[in-house]
């Protein structure tokens, strides 16, 4: 049995199978098993091309890597897929450089060979390609830069974990609310929701790249991420500023109709839109209280846009859809 197929049999074992809330299952992997299964091959195969290229027989690279014979002569075919996200980086390149010569000039021990690939495993799970490759393999981790993997579990990571769920589960509301469409923006719409306290921009999650309408439907391009917006996350940065309760929002297209449904319960503001100088004004509009409706009517060159805003993601959206809803 091979190493994947025993990996893949513990994790039946032990139950490491896990249900989702969309249904779907996910396998909780560990970052060591991506450098069992995917990296130390890869090396291993690049030291062998590259220790055969400096004139070593296959046996002494085989005692050099630590495998058989035969192990050796599978690397240097070219029947392996080495990982490319491994191969293509100059790190990794250079570290191999560096292991072939020491072997070959006798000025590097197996110790120091290990040593370098130890560093260099750290660094590609911190926000490297390990940690590219682990947030492919577990979605969860989508979005947080395998800080989990780095720094070890804290309230902070814990809040931002919480705040990308949040987020997805928002989008994925809007998202199949109908007629949503209707009232989304040319230069698109975004659902973005701070963490506690935020400072700036980077503390607020949102979808990169923005939400647009497309044949009826909207087109959600990424998972949400931290920094991937700026006018909402301007915005929402006001209104948590001056009530920290309110930390998620969503913009619409502002209409006549869209006004016009916006119950007598909620609170309405009008402000300029004009760019320079917003978050100011925003400021001093938020210092009377916080309106859960938000609008501007344009300006030359800036589209009208509503924004509203909630408690969460979730919140903002499901008031939006309420309100899109009164439309009929």
């Amino acid at each position: 049995m091979n190493p994947a197929d025993s990996i893949s049999r513990g994790r039946r074992v032990l139950g490491y199978e896990l249900e989702t809330a969309e249904g779907v299952a996910v396998t909780v992997q560990l970052p060591s098993e991506i450098v069992v299964e995917r990296f130390l091959p890869t090396v291993r195969s690049m030291l062998a091309a590259e220790l055969e290229a400096r004139g070593f027989a296959q046996r002494a690279i085989a005692d050099r890597l630590g495998v058989s014979q035969a192990a050796v002569s599978q690397y240097l075919s070219d029947e392996r897929r080495d990982e490319e996200r491994f191969v293509d980086d100059p790190r990794l390149q250079a570290t191999v450089e560096r292991i072939a010569e020491g072997f070959e000039n006798e000025t590097m021990d197996d110790y120091e060979a290990l040593a370098e690939l130890l560093e260099l495993v750290r660094a590609f799970e911190d926000r490297g390609p390990i940690c590219a490759i682990h947030e492919e393999e577990m979605p969860a981790l989508e979005g947080m830069g395998c800080d989990l993997c780095v720094r070890g579990r804290d309230q902070a990571m814990q809040a931002e974990r919480d705040v990308l769920a949040n987020v997805r589960r928002a989008v994925r509301q809007f998202s199949n609310a109908p007629a949503v469409a209707d009232h989304v923006p040319n230069v698109g719409t975004n659902v973005a929701m701070a963490l506690p306290s935020p400072g700036n921009e980077t503390e607020v999650a949102a979808v990169p790249g923005r939400i647009h309408a497309m044949r009826g439907g909207l087109n959600v391009p990424a998972n949400p991420e931290f920094g991937a917006s700026h006018h909402v996350a301007t915005t929402l940065l006001a209104a948590t500023a001056a009530d920290e309760t309110v930390r998620g929002a969503v913009n619409l297209a502002t209409s006549d109709a869209l006004l016009a449904a916006v119950p007598d319960s909620l609170t309405v503001a009008n402000f300029d839109p004009e760019y320079e100088g917003r978050r100011q004004r925003l400021d001093d509009l938020f210092e009377t209280g916080v309106p859960q409706v938000l609008y501007h009517e344009g300006a030359f060159g800036i589209e009208p846009i509503t924004y509203v805003l909630g408690t969460s993601a979730v919140d903002a959206v499901e008031r939006a859809i309420a309100i899109l809803d009164r439309i009929g």
